[in-house]
């Protein structure tokens, strides 16, 4: 595939791929899931661009308004510089394409590169586009709804000689409403004021590294290609960064990261890199997801999958990684997979001590996709929703015989499911037999009888119980005097995601008191 408009080091754009073919940040509680049965998920194609005043080649992520619309940006088409677009249901079971804004490349900014945009309390999309405005260098704009059109206000035009240009990716907010993002400069912050916007570039990072952003607890994170950075404030109203891992490389660790970590709500970061990982050595790997945890003397780094490459593994992960709400992980490769195109796939979470399981949803076929450099995003029974920069030949005859791009369902995922526990007697006596009895639960009704439920004390099996009817228990005169914390963890099946209960304190006294 190279449907790819050509753009050089020198543009302050991103480089061109030159990887070989072979080759709503969620907040979740991390849960132990046991691995799952196989289960076929299927694709639908919910809107084939054309390349022409609909837009073409959409690169980075969508965004959902909460109400069943999705929103997102093309690199090319509309009125010849990209477009933001609105995809909603027609009613009729199809999906209709609304082009909120089409970018001139002139005074109104053009080609959003990777971008995608991003809401605020009040309803306006904010975003990045790479080229054009005053100084054709770029902007940062927003655009606002007004009944059924939407109105484009430029919030900052870059300047390359003072405070870098040409942004790449989305932006972020926190929560006194300044907006931050990525250009040639380095990591920039853009504060409002009396109606207009200030800009500082708050951290330099390498050369080409436009990977976008993440933040957490106050603090920013992001990757410079071959680092991972924390911005902390210090006080004063400045920041100070720390470089808090630098990829190796294959075959220990990974290379080239183009996308931003991802936090949970223990202060983890999960991402991608492009390259690096245990397989491909000959291309420099095809790619890791990682995993890093911060303890008093630093952080650490956990690789938890290694792209293996094509025909049965997916290579080359380029955008962030997304969570259900038991803690699996989802994203997508640009190449790999049966077709060499592109992949979407899963990280089951493991259960007690184990690893995490990767499952190839989904291998893109060009008719169907071709080049998923977005991430996904899930909505709550688990459908992904992405996009690709091209596929879908029969569509836009212009984009070089690839298609123009595609927005994308991958379905049939997994219902999620809610599991609790309780337990008789408690408190209880030294010896006596205690019994945790667990309830399983889905939108699809219980699961099938007969499947198991895991009853813990943190990653110790306590032992198992059998559901039926939704019900699982399981009985032991074995705890120790004191209070141990149980769960039950329900591992999920062919249709069911699998959940953990809250966790029961169970109170065991001496025998006679």
């Amino acid at each position: 595939m190279n449907c790819h408009p050509e753009r050089s080091e020198g543009s302050g754009v991103r480089r061109k791929l030159q990887i070989p073919r072979v080759a709503l940040l969620a907040v979740f509680s991390l849960l132990p899931i046991a691995a799952r049965p196989a289960h076929a998920q299927t694709e639908t194609v919910l809107y084939s661009f054309t390349g022409g005043s609909d837009g073409r080649y959409p690169e980075g992520r969508l965004t959902s308004d909460g109400s069943g619309n999705f929103y997102g940006a093309t690199t090319g088409g509309g009125l010849g510089s990209g477009t933001v677009f609105e995809l909603s249901p027609n009613g009729g079971g199809g999906w209709s394409e609304t082009v909120l804004h089409s970018f001139t490349g002139g005074l109104d900014g053009g080609t959003p590169y990777y971008s995608y945009v991003i809401f605020d309390s009040a309803g306006n999309l904010y975003g990045t586009a790479s080229q054009g405005g005053a100084y054709g260098d770029g902007v940062v704009f927003q655009l606002s709804p007004a009944g059924t059109n939407w109105t484009e206000t430029v919030l900052y035009n870059f300047e390359s000689q003072s405070g870098g240009g040409h942004p790449q990716n989305g932006l972020i907010f926190d929560s006194s409403g300044n907006l931050y993002g990525m250009n040639s400069a380095g990591v920039f912050e853009l504060s409002p004021s009396d109606g207009e916007w200030t800009e500082q570039v708050i951290y330099e990072t390498e050369t080409g590294s436009y990977a976008g952003l993440a933040i957490s607890a106050g603090k920013i994170f992001g990757v410079g290609m071959e680092t991972i950075f924390e911005l902390s404030p210090n006080g004063d109203g400045g920041w100070t960064p720390t470089v808090i891992h630098t990829f190796t490389g294959y075959p220990t660790d990974g290379l080239t990261a183009e996308s931003a970590p991802v936090p949970d709500n223990k202060g983890n970061l999960y991402g991608t890199t492009l390259a690096g990982g245990a397989y491909g050595k000959a291309h420099g790997g095809y790619g890791t997801v990682y995993k890093l945890s911060p303890g008093e003397e630093g952080w650490t780094e956990e690789i938890l999958h290694s792209f293996k490459g094509e025909p049965t593994d997916g290579s080359g992960p380029w955008d962030a990684v997304s969570f259900d709400t038991v803690g699996n992980i989802y994203g997508t490769t640009i190449l790999g997979g049966t077709s060499r195109v592109g992949t979407v796939f899963e990280l089951a979470a493991p259960i007690g001590t184990g690893s995490y399981q990767e499952k190839v949803l989904w291998n893109f076929n060009i008719s169907d996709g071709d080049g998923p450099y977005g991430g996904l995003i899930l909505d709550d029974v688990n459908n992904l929703y992405g996009t690709t920069i091209a596929g879908d030949p029969r569509q836009g005859a212009g984009c070089g015989g690839y298609g123009c791009g595609i927005v994308f369902e991958v379905a049939g995922v997994f219902e999620a499911s809610s599991t609790t526990l309780a337990s008789s007697p408690n408190p209880s006596t030294d010896g006596e037999a205690v019994t945790f009895s667990a309830i399983v639960t889905s939108n699809a009704g219980p699961p099938p009888d007969g499947e198991i439920v895991s009853f813990m004390n943190g990653k110790t099996l306590l032992g198992t119980g059998a559901l039926s009817g939704g019900s699982a228990s399981f009985t032991t005169s074995a705890l120790k005097v004191g209070k141990t914390a149980v769960t039950a963890a329900y591992g999920g099946d062919s249709k069911l995601l699998g959940s953990k209960s809250a966790p029961v304190k169970q109170v065991v006294n001496k025998a006679g008191k």
